[in-house]
């Protein structure tokens, strides 16, 4: 169980995010309190339990913190809701769904002898209040980071600083967290336990390839290397995008950070951090934006495509088999989980399950859980039907949509970080079909590519540019 200086950090995070917002800029101030928040804090099950709100963690203390400060400093200074009508529809299903999903499952469900309960009113409303958190991320990061109302960025500006913030944060993020990750890579992962008194998911899974994975402060191990990857993605693109004598040792830090990458020892973060290696020191800004859309759609399609039985599972499974048996079985216990889980789901297409495991499948003599939900998308599915897949999964690939959208014009201007912060949200959105690493940074990326997004926008149908497109 979390000890006293768990929940201690808990408390304490609010006060700290005021001190960032009276030292720093309002942009700087919500990227350190959401990043350091994610990487110090501690994990589930830590966390206040309060009546008619879902536990307030990791995950949810920083941007409330971050909206109250910003709320009673800079009340109407920014406007919160995106200004497209298809991110305020994608934004109202989200954070709305949970309604239509509890009124279709007032029901008990039964498996043998072994029932689970229906939905009631309160956890209906406790659901869209978790869904409004989440979406605060998204939310606060497109008004204060690149937003066209963002404070303190003149009519003219790109929002390329605000995406650049965020590059910077995962950069330095990295590098400060190396050390406790290779302390843990030797000595296994014992920091959480050491400092906050638990183990945050089963240790059998931390050991890996003879060795140990870390987990610092995060969920599990794939968390760790995923971020880790970020780290080493966001070392690369700073070092395309820096000028002058410093450049260099964006280089060395990459490399480094692609070491303790390696050394997580976790195959699909390792993979990602290889592919993206020649899209980031190679092509264009439009170029890694359209790629990213790309992976958006296809991350996006996947329920369909399981449905119509077009996942090539067989096929992978024989690849990762060539790597080790152990990632042939691990990939094949997701695929079958996945099968079953979709044929449960689509018994309640609409609108899902709803919460209390009902989208799983139970024993019934002893009531255990016989699945396993990994994937992200499988469980919004099973939980909240076809309508929350899209109000989800819709809202965080609609911003790589329409940074294409405008970045083919003629005369649109992006900015030079929007290409890899939108493929780091395209891989982040692949990782979503086998794990579960949806977390407040990857809605901060999201939030901040659709600010950069109206932004261009706005740009590009500004009178003077269109005027100096007449003269071109």
């Amino acid at each position: 169980m979390p000890n006293t200086l768990a929940y201690f950090m808990l408390a304490l995070w609010p006060l700290v995010t005021l001190a960032l917002f009276v030292r720093l800029s309002p942009a700087t101030a919500l990227v350190a309190s959401i990043v350091a928040g994610y990487l110090l804090l501690p994990p589930a099950p830590a966390g206040f339990d309060l009546p008619l709100l879902p536990p307030l963690g990791k995950s949810r203390i920083p941007v409330l913190s971050a909206f109250a400060v910003l709320w009673l400093r800079a009340r109407g200074s920014f406007e919160l809701l995106p200004r497209g009508r298809a991110a305020r529809v994608l934004l109202a299903i989200f954070v709305l769904s949970p309604v239509l999903t509890y009124a279709t499952n007032t029901e008990p469900v039964f498996f043998g002898r072994i029932g689970l309960p229906g939905m009631r009113p309160f956890e209906a409303l406790a659901l869209v209040i978790q869904q409004a958190m989440l979406a605060l991320n998204f939310l606060l990061a497109r008004a204060i980071l690149t937003g066209p109302g963002a404070p303190g960025l003149t009519r003219e500006d790109d929002g390329g600083a605000g995406l650049r913030l965020i590059l910077a944060a995962l950069f330095a993020g990295g590098l400060a967290y190396s050390l406790p990750m290779l302390i843990e890579v030797r000595l296994s992962p014992q920091l959480n336990n050491m400092i906050y008194g638990y183990f945050q998911h089963y240790f059998s899974q931390a050991i890996r390839a003879g060795g140990y994975r870390p987990l610092v402060f995060l969920e599990h191990g794939l968390w760790a290397a995923f971020f880790a990857m970020s780290a080493f993605a966001a070392a690369l693109a700073l070092w395309r995008l820096a000028r002058g004598r410093g450049r260099g040792l964006y280089l060395l830090a990459a490399g480094y950070l692609g070491l303790v990458l390696a050394l997580c020892k976790t195959l699909g973060a390792l993979l990602y951090g290889i592919l993206l290696v020649p899209l980031l020191a190679l092509l264009s800004t439009l170029w890694q934006v359209r790629i990213a859309a790309l992976l958006g759609l296809l991350a996006l399609s996947y329920p369909v495509l399981k449905g119509l039985d077009a996942v090539p599972q067989e096929q992978l499974v024989a690849e990762a088999a060539k790597v080790s048996p152990e990632r042939a079985n691990s990939l094949q216990f997701r695929f079958d989980n996945e099968d079953i889980l979709y044929e449960r789901a689509m018994q309640k297409p609409a609108f899902g399950w709803g919460i209390w495991g009902r989208n799983q499948i139970l024993d019934p003599e002893t009531g255990n859980y016989k699945t396993v939900t990994d994937g992200r998308w499988i469980i919004t599915l099973g939980v909240y039907g076809w309508l929350g897949y899209v109000g989800e999964f819709g809202l965080l690939v609609l911003p790589l949509l329409a940074l294409w959208q405008v970045g083919r014009r003629p005369g649109a201007r992006l900015p030079g970080a929007a290409g890899p912060l939108a493929l780091l949200l395209a891989v982040n959105l692949v990782d979503l079909i086998p794990n579960a690493t949806l977390t407040p940074i990857t809605w901060m990326i999201a939030g901040a590519l659709m600010g950069a997004a109206e932004r261009a926008r706005a740009l590009y149908r500004a009178p003077e540019a269109r005027r100096l497109r007449t003269v071109l």
